[in-house]
């Protein structure tokens, strides 16, 4: 569960989607059932996805050609709190920022699912973390998957303090948008990158250009359903080596909380007064997992909803 999901229930997300509709953007689960014109999937894959709605249910339709397999060292949980928030994160870096190794990376929300998705790749690919988050506690998850400075944006004014902790930033990776964006964005030094993800916050920035021209940065938006269909080649080398980081256990999600799919009410409430530490799974029961073997030895690995693949 991410944050949108809670924007889309509540008719405030800048894509509307039209009711009658079933919340839920991010799944995973196995295949029971292909369209005619179906190539590449089968009945008994286990895949994840992404979609705009449905994916709080039992069952999912999703066009064949947005599934990635899961591999098969990764429990179906994991998939399914890693498709969005590590991909977007992962094709953030890589391929918008092209971050390299010892530049330093800001990140904003950074205990949310994207926001701490990008603090665990951004360390991973040999950046230095600087994690944004509004509490201690958020803050300690940050540290434990690698920032290596700590900012509470509630109690201290961030452009100071990213400024006091590296003197700058090369990259700002912004999943929240909000009051914190200007103030992130005045951090970086000249050819400057700031990738927005997202607009967590409700609210979208206003940018003063001139803070452009005069440091030569670039501002750049990432949105995961657009990506593959305009840069098809960076999307699959990302998801690629995405799945080998995932499959070898090098990152992985962290799912801060768990709710059976009837409380679907309660989990989206949990989401939006901020209470979420990572990633919210709902989790189908035990029974409905036929595949992954693993599922009946750790109650903790239960799939996040079933896929169901139409043509």
């Amino acid at each position: 569960m991410n944050l949108p999901d809670v924007l889309i229930a509540a008719g405030r997300y800048q894509v509307p989607v039209p009711p009658p509709f079933t919340p839920g953007s991010e799944f995973a689960g196995v295949v029971v059932g292909v369209g005619p014109q179906v190539t590449g999937v089968r009945v008994g894959d286990r895949v994840a996805g992404a979609a705009m709605s449905g994916a709080f249910a039992e069952y999912v339709a999703a066009p064949a050609e947005s599934l990635i397999p899961v591999p098969a060292g990764v429990d179906l949980a994991t998939a399914a709190a890693s498709w969005v928030c590590h991909l977007t994160a992962y094709h953030a870096l890589r391929s918008i920022a092209a971050i390299a190794p010892g530049e330093r990376l800001v990140v904003l929300g950074a205990a949310g699912g994207v926001g701490l998705a990008t603090v665990e790749l951004g360390a991973l690919l040999g950046a230095r973390v600087i994690a944004a988050a509004s509490s201690p506690e958020k803050l300690a998850a940050c540290k434990e998957r690698g920032a290596e400075h700590l900012i509470d944006y509630e109690r201290t004014p961030l452009r100071d303090a990213i400024r006091a902790a590296a003197g700058g930033a090369d990259v700002v990776v912004d999943p929240v948008g909000g009051r914190f964006a200007e103030a992130a964005l005045r951090t970086l030094g000249w050819g400057g990158r700031f990738i927005t993800v997202g607009y967590a916050s409700g609210e979208i920035p206003r940018i003063p250009l001139n803070l452009l021209l005069l440091k030569g940065m670039i501002v750049r938006g990432f949105e995961l359903r657009t990506f593959p269909r305009f840069e098809p080649e960076l999307a699959a080398r990302d998801r690629a080596e995405l799945a080998e980081l995932l499959d070898t256990g090098r990152v992985a999600p962290l799912i801060g909380a768990r709710f059976p799919l009837a409380d679907t009410g309660a989990a989206l409430t949990h989401v939006a007064e901020r209470q979420a530490i990572g990633k919210v799974v709902l989790e189908m029961t035990a029974g409905d997992d036929t595949g992954d073997d693993t599922a009946g030895e750790d109650q903790d690995r239960r799939p996040g909803s079933a896929g169901e693949i139409d043509g």
